[in-house]
């Protein structure tokens, strides 16, 4: 069975958004650069030709990260985003972690679940994913919940050079507590240093 793999760009004083995150601008003011090391290059919103042009270590980085077999991921990640059509990647299995039902023009996409408890979610992922790795896809409230259940196995974090100041932090509402983790991988892409960690448990 693969591993429970969280996949997110932040700033280095760790933010994941910038201020004033609404519908029509999801990521904040200014936040849509810390993706700029995957999408920068997406002249008109072509993200397919951006990433086809990845080369280095982003380019492994980003297949890697196509790699996995499923996704986890709230449904502020998931519905904003239109929910990806029903297809993240390779039509892998999407799991929601959310307390409402799926809206009718979700449910038309038969791998995409709605899942009202993140324990039986990363249960669900593991077993669709079979060997391959599971990605974490969001942030907000979702990633201290699978930090503190002992749901997260990896954290691959896309340190992107810039700060901030303001937005979503990633870890906001952990809580206190040592949390340890073994460095796995610290590589050195375009624009971002992609920190790789094993959470100890």
């Amino acid at each position: 069975m693969g591993s429970s793999v969280l996949y997110m760009s932040m700033s280095v004083d760790g933010f994941i958004t910038g201020p004033n995150v609404r519908p029509d601008n999801g990521l904040g003011d200014e936040g849509q650069h810390l993706h700029d090391w995957a999408f920068g290059d997406a002249e008109g919103g072509d993200f397919d030709a951006a990433i086809a042009q990845l080369k280095g270590v982003n380019r492994q980085i980003w297949d890697e990260m196509m790699a996995t077999g499923a996704v986890v991921a709230g449904r502020h990640t998931f519905e904003p985003a239109g929910g990806w059509n029903g297809d993240h990647h390779d039509g892998v299995e999407i799991f929601i972690v959310s307390r409402h039902e799926a809206p009718e023009w979700v449910r038309k996409w038969r791998n995409v679940h709605y899942v009202d408890d993140l324990g039986v979610a990363m249960r669900e992922a593991k077993a669709a994913a079979g060997e391959r790795n599971v990605m974490m896809h969001g942030g907000g409230t979702l990633v201290p919940m699978a930090l503190k259940a002992g749901l997260l196995d990896e954290l691959m974090l896309h340190q992107v050079r810039f700060l901030l100041g303001e937005g979503t932090r990633l870890f906001d509402g952990l809580g206190f507590g040592l949390r340890q983790l073994e460095r796995l991988r610290v590589l050195d892409g375009e624009g971002v240093t992609h920190l790789h960690y094993r959470v100890r448990k």
